[in-house]
Parts: C-alpha cells; sequence; structure tokens
C-alpha cells in the first residue's frame, strides 16, 4: 500500500485506536471487537508482548496496521519488515524518521513543544503526534500549535474522549489517537465485550457527523 493511501486512510477514517495490552491475547481481541464495530485502522504498540509477530499475523487482515511506541530505527525496521503501513513514536527520533522516509512508510513522531514539532517536520515526519496532549490544555493547545503551524499535520493523543473528539477536529487535527477511552482492556479480560463495543460504536458514530 503506497504511503499517500495511508494517510489519506487515517485522515478519512479520523481515529486510531492505540492497542496497549500486557499479553498478546487481549491485544488481539481488543483488534477483533473493534474491527467487527467497524473501526479499519489500529496502532500496535510494541509494549505489546509479541508485538512484532501480531502485527504480522494482522498484515493479512483487511484492516490497517501500524506500529506504535517504536523508540528506535532497528525496531521501526522489524515492525516495516512484519508488514505495518506507518510507525508512530512517543518522540522524536531523527534515524527513525530518516529511516521511514527511506522505505516510504508514513511516519508520525511525538512531539510536544513547537521547537520539537517544526524540527520533527522538517526532518520528514508526514505527521506529528502531539502527545501528551492533554497535559498542555488538550484541543486548546492544538489549536494553538496549528496557529504557528497551519502546513503541518497533527495527530493529538492524550485527553481524547467522545466528549472532546469534535473540539480537536475543530482545532485542525489531522487525525486523534485514542487509548484506554476505547480500548478497555480490562473489560475485554473480564467478558464485558459490549461495553468496548458500545463504545466503539459511539465513536464512530460521532465521527461520522464531523
Amino acid at each position: 500500500m503506497k504511503k499517500s493511501v495511508v494517510l489519506e486512510t487515517i485522515k478519512r477514517e479520523k481515529f486510531v485506536p492505540v492497542i496497549r495490552a500486557g499479553e498478546t491475547e487481549d491485544a488481539r481481541k481488543a483488534v477483533k471487537i473493534l474491527s467487527d464495530c467497524g473501526i479499519k485502522v489500529f496502532e500496535i504498540t510494541m509494549t505489546v508482548p509479541n508485538a512484532v509477530g501480531l502485527i504480522a499475523e494482522l498484515n493479512e487482515t483487511d484492516i490497517l496496521i501500524g506500529a506504535g511506541t517504536v523508540l528506535s530505527r532497528r525496531q521501526a525496521e522489524k515492525c516495516i519488515e512484519a508488514g505495518a503501513k506507518f510507525i508512530v513514536s512517543p518522540a522524536f527520533d531523527a534515524e527513525t524518521v530518516k529511516f521511514c522516509n527511506h522505505k516510504n512508510i508514513a511516519v508520525m513522531p511525538g512531539c510536544l513543544t513547537p521547537t520539537e514539532v517544526l524540527t520533527a517536520w522538517n526532518a520528514g515526519a508526514d505527521c506529528v503526534k502531539i502527545f501528551p496532549c492533554d497535559a498542555l490544555g488538550g484541543a486548546k493547545y492544538l489549536k494553538t500549535l496549528k496557529t504557528l503551524f497551519p502546513h503541518i499535520e497533527m495527530m493529538p493523543t492524550g485527553g481524547v474522549s467522545c466528549e472532546t473528539i469534535g473540539d480537536f477536529f475543530q482545532s485542525g487535527a489531522f487525525a486523534v489517537g485514542i487509548g484506554t477511552d476505547l480500548v478497555d482492556v480490562k473489560a475485554i479480560r473480564e467478558g464485558n465485550l459490549e461495553i468496548v463495543s458500545e463504545k466503539a460504536r459511539k465513536y464512530l458514530e460521532i465521527v461520522r457527523n464531523l
């Protein structure tokens, strides 16, 4: 899949569930439940046990899979070899961005300050993950950054909920990353799957009306 298509898909779908779990099976179940509800893009974090293997497994399905919490060029290489279509990091690492550019893979390094955002964009980031966005004011902070850098695509992560997601897009978000508010691993482990499905359907309904 071409990088341009990957980015267009993420922009169209509007949100990316961040799959972070202490057990591989919990992560697998989370993807299954959410994809059955109609969610099409997922970020598998490298904190999931056997994350690379899970990415390879999910790459055989019709959903768009990326890797998250990627901390180095080497990790990015392993994820891309497994089939990851985009790479997300919690911080900016120049070598990782350079490698992804070389491989023509979408890369979204994490930044918070204006200096970090501009540095990452100038280094070749396709989109800058604003993280943790809630720490500096959430959607209001994103709006400030977009005022400074209207040409830079930004994906805020942290503080996104059904109540705030609309504010993030009004502030100029390219897409948003959603963690525990959507990916409720505890509920999945306890078998309360309808709680997770209901929240997924709610998010999908909200973004359809944005």
